[in-house]
């Protein structure tokens, strides 16, 4: 009696804790009302914003153009279950164990001992794989053996991958399975090979003829290897956007699956074979999207050419990025790489690689690679992140985000297919152009900080701690761009750095008018805005225009900003502009908006720094005229 009468209290518990229930569903009007509230809440009588001009104010868009709204609601599809259908809720299933994905450390120091020892390192305290990168800068293809010494062959899986031999790499690979005598039907890994991906970073004509000698003797001697990557991360750094590297990898898959049928290799066979190679961002949501819309369009593949139901799901590895790394404030990578691995884990990749924190500064150490091998630990066993499949399955946002993706991505491809194939299309216009303009539309983001770099564009430090490495052997030439989006910053703080070679640091003078009140919040903007250059700034209080030409002189500079209230500006603003004009500024601007200062004659001022600005040529104008003064 006493366990029945406890039952029943848990279950009128349940039903007390049913809390939502008691609150009315809220109507999309109620919210808008609410959105309305809160935007014209400093907006004067009959200047208050329409719904329409207020939901625009919270839309923003993504580089290819997918619009993302203020909110999203409920719909009523199918969500489905993971490891069947369309795939997008994961080609796997997580059983809740600690090795739900792979994880994958690379290395790539070409001394064959160091890399010995730090492979052996990661594996031991929580690596599950090892990926080896081959060539002419990192590892020789004839050290391999050397390098996996260590390893048990028969329960760690090796990739490996080149920038410029990639048949050397899996021969190496293959020789030392053979080698070692191990059971070759228990040996795991990828052999790296990507005809179109090589092409396209050496400029060269693609040759597939390796794809079908391998993909061969992989079906017949490794059943447990995947001959082929499809690896998208060099249009990734070239400035591919999203929907860039959905239609890219998809694209050459198909060709790869079209070579292999004319080689007389079944396509269920050949999609076994296949392994593609994605990047994760910091852009969490765009990351775990992107994942589940590949697989979708991957099974669609599949399902077109006839692939077995249960074969059509796509292998991911997903590699947090290089292009979001940042040489200066090095530490806030660690952030981005979390950010990645936790939106890949999300998405579903099968295998993880975390780039160390000092990648942009050479060869990692102990330290930054422990670091980046316990990111992932610590998001699969201490949150858990490992024991759910699909966990933002259902979210409306990312079920929308998701299928905008996969229309983007699959309108690419179907122009890709047009254009004859990615085999023809690689070294041509096509790409080429269509990575320039996700790129040159990424640039524009990063200048104007509508796309922030933490402790780059926003939030920089005055002074950037040193970190030595072991610098990285020359890459070989790519006809595909790589480079960072903090690059363009990077490049205002050296030749910031190099104006301040002797001893006399450039510096903007900021006219601070008024007291702090009036001041305060316009001179911090300014401060670190300069600061993302690393242009020091000297502080002159008050209102009287002597006091700041001769501040101007002892700063001995040549640009000044007015950082003040609208209202100091009204007063004070011309006054104190025509003064640093004559006490030899070259430049003079305005922190807000220069119609604060009322009618003032062209010229009063030369430009404006204010939220939005574009700040890379504003700070390059900045130091151009600091240079003057050199």
């Amino acid at each position: 009696m006493a366990e029945n009468d406890t039952l029943a209290d848990h279950e009128r518990a349940a039903e007390d804790l049913a809390l939502g229930s008691v609150f009315p569903t809220p109507t999309r009007e109620q919210w808008e009302a609410e959105v309305l509230k809160v935007l014209n809440r400093r907006r004067p009588p009959g200047q208050e914003l329409p719904i329409d001009k207020a939901l625009d104010r919270l839309r923003a868009t993504t580089v290819e153009g997918i619009m993302i709204e203020p909110l999203y609601t409920s719909s009523d599809r199918d969500l489905g279950f993971p490891a069947v259908g369309t795939f997008e809720r994961g080609a796997t299933i997580r059983t809740g164990e600690m090795d739900a994905w792979d994880v994958r450390q690379l290395h790539e120091d070409p001394d064959p001992a160091t890399t010995r020892e730090a492979v052996l390192q990661d594996l031991e305290r929580g690596g599950t794989s090892v990926w080896l990168r081959s060539g002419s800068d990192a590892i020789n293809p004839d050290d391999l053996e050397n390098v996996l010494a260590d390893v048990l062959l028969d329960l760690a899986a090796v990739a490996v991958s080149s920038r410029d031999d990639q048949v050397a790499a899996a021969a190496s690979l293959a020789k030392v399975w053979k080698d070692r005598g191990i059971d070759l039907t228990t040996a795991t890994g990828n052999l790296g090979l990507d005809a179109l991906g090589l092409a396209a970073v050496t400029g060269t004509a693609p040759d597939l003829t390796p794809h079908r000698q391998w993909v061969a003797a992989a079906l017949a001697e490794l059943p447990g290897v995947r001959a082929l990557t499809v690896d998208v991360l060099p249009y990734h750094d070239a400035g591919a956007s999203d929907a860039d590297e959905l239609g890219l990898a998809i694209a050459t898959g198909v060709d790869y699956l079209r070579d292999l049928e004319e080689a007389g290799i079944p396509p269920a066979d050949a999609f076994t074979q296949i392994e593609f190679r994605v990047s994760a961002t910091a852009d969490q949501f765009l990351t775990i999207a992107r994942l589940r819309a590949l697989r979708r369009l991957w099974s669609r593949v599949g399902e077109v050419i006839g692939i077995p139901a249960e074969l059509r799901g796509a292998r991911q590895h997903a590699v947090t990025s290089w292009r979001m790394m940042s040489r200066d404030d090095a530490y806030v990578n660690v952030l981005r790489t979390t950010l990645a691995c936790f939106a890949a884990s999300v998405g579903g990749a099968e295998a993880i690689t975390v780039l160390p924190f000092d990648t942009v500064h050479g060869l990692p150490n102990d330290f930054s690679r422990r670091i980046a091998r316990n990111t992932q630990i610590i998001l699969a066993e201490e949150s858990n992140i490992a024991r759910v499949n699909d966990p933002a399955g259902g979210s409306f946002f990312v079920e929308q985000l998701t299928d905008e993706l996969a229309e983007a991505g699959w309108a690419w491809f179907q122009q890709l297919e047009a254009a004859g194939g990615m085999t023809k299309a690689v070294g041509g216009a096509l790409v080429a152009d269509r990575l320039a303009a996700s790129a040159a539309e990424r640039d524009r983001r990063l200048s104007d900080r509508s796309a922030p770099l933490t402790g780059v564009s926003m939030f920089p430090q005055a002074v950037e701690p040193a970190i030595e490495r072991t610098p990285r052997p020359p890459a070989p030439d790519s006809v595909l761009p790589r480079r960072r989006d903090a690059e363009m910053f990077e490049a205002l703080r050296d030749r910031t750095s190099a104006l301040g070679e002797g001893g006399n640091a450039p510096t903007v003078l900021l006219a601070a008018l008024g007291s702090r009140r009036d001041f305060g919040a316009r001179e911090t903007f300014t401060t670190a805005l300069l600061g993302v250059a690393g242009i020091g700034t000297t502080l002159v209080e008050g209102t009287d225009p002597a006091v700041f030409a001769q501040g101007l002189k002892d700063a001995d500079t040549n640009v000044a900003v007015l950082c003040s209230s609208a209202a100091m500006y009204a007063e004070h603003g011309q006054t104190v502009a025509r003064a640093l004009r004559e006490a030899g500024a070259t430049t003079v601007l305005i922190a807000g908006n220069a119609k604060e200062l009322g009618e003032a004659p062209d010229g009063t001022v030369d430009g404006a720094l204010f939220a939005g600005v574009d700040t890379v040529p504003l700070l390059t104008s900045i130091l151009d005229t600091l240079e003057t003064a050199r």
